[in-house]
């Protein structure tokens, strides 16, 4: 390459990185410092004992192993992965299922505009409204409990939040009213991205439509499911505002609905800064791990065929 060419080629390679700029300076100042800041701090003893500040003192990973040996880490991220799977099982079947209607030509489907629009609709509702309709709808004087009361099911109210079952369920079945929607556009988009002529040959070959599904639509549909999986993994154990407005902060019963981001938010409050950064650096952990966990478990099977023939 003519040194006339190369310098042409740097200029013009030269805007990339100008349009980047807006895009590292924002990460720096707002993800990457108070990254490196909270994993600095979770290593000092920083509390308020009444009006008396304690600390900053380096302590070292004594944080670390405090919540490990007399916190509840365990059962708060045990709590953050049930409440999770119950709104993401049927979010995701929900979702396939409607992706595969509006997305399938040979059913003709009319008025899909209004229809995905209308499922989308929830997404746009903020959780605290969403939390306060259902704190409202399931009181023990609530609609659905009278309801449920004159005609005869029940012979009394029953009380949804003092039940561990019923509290996670509600927990669960918001978060996947908010989210099957958002979850259907994507899963939508990658189904129209698949070549139309690979179901029709399945057809011609005599391929019935849940044959196509699980050996054409699924496969293809692969990159877009872990994307899908990944970022709800991630919303998942960063649950807060639902349950945290739904139980008044308490995460009753018998703290059974209390998330690690509102045990995070117990530690603010109480601005217990050390241990609100060595949960925050767990967190961080915990969410990598399964990341990585689900990426490779879903990853391309060609890949893991070529390293196994190397």
């Amino acid at each position: 390459m003519s040194k006339v060419k190369r310098g042409k080629v740097v200029r013009y390679n030269r805007w990339g990185y100008i349009f980047l700029i807006p895009f590292m300076v924002t990460f720096i100042i707002f993800q990457l410092i108070p990254l490196c800041t909270t994993i600095y701090y979770s290593f000092f003893e920083n509390y308020m004992a009444g009006l008396k500040q304690i600390g900053p003192t380096f302590i070292g990973l004594e944080n670390y192993k405090t919540l490990i040996t007399e916190g509840d880490l365990g059962k708060y991220f045990s709590n953050t992965l049930i409440v999770w799977l119950i709104g993401f099982v049927p979010q995701i079947v929900l979702s396939l299922l409607l992706g595969a209607w509006f997305s399938d030509p040979s059913l003709r489907l009319k008025g899909q505009r209004f229809f995905k629009t209308v499922i989308y609709l929830p997404n746009l509702i903020m959780a605290s409204a969403f939390s306060m309709l259902f704190f409202t709808l399931f009181a023990d004087a609530g609609p659905i409990n009278s309801m449920l009361v004159q005609s005869g099911i029940l012979s009394e109210p029953f009380k949804f939040f003092s039940s561990i079952s019923a509290t996670r369920i509600l927990i669960g079945f918001m978060n996947f009213v908010m989210w099957f929607g958002n979850t259907t556009i994507l899963l939508m988009a990658g189904m129209m991205g698949i070549d139309p002529s690979l179901f029709e040959a399945a057809e011609v070959d005599g391929a019935t439509p849940r044959q196509i599904f699980w050996k054409i639509t699924l496969p293809l549909l692969r990159p877009i499911l872990v994307y899908v999986l990944i970022t709800s993994l991630i919303g998942g154990l960063q649950m807060f505002d639902v349950p945290q407005i739904l139980t008044d902060g308490a995460g009753s019963p018998v703290r059974s609905s209390m998330t690690l981001i509102m045990y995070l938010n117990k530690h603010l409050y109480s601005k217990n800064f050390g241990m609100a950064g060595a949960l925050s650096v767990y967190l961080f952990i915990l969410t990598g791990i399964l990341s990585f966990i689900v990426f490779k478990l879903t990853g391309p099977k060609k890949e893991k065929k070529d390293r196994e023939m190397r």
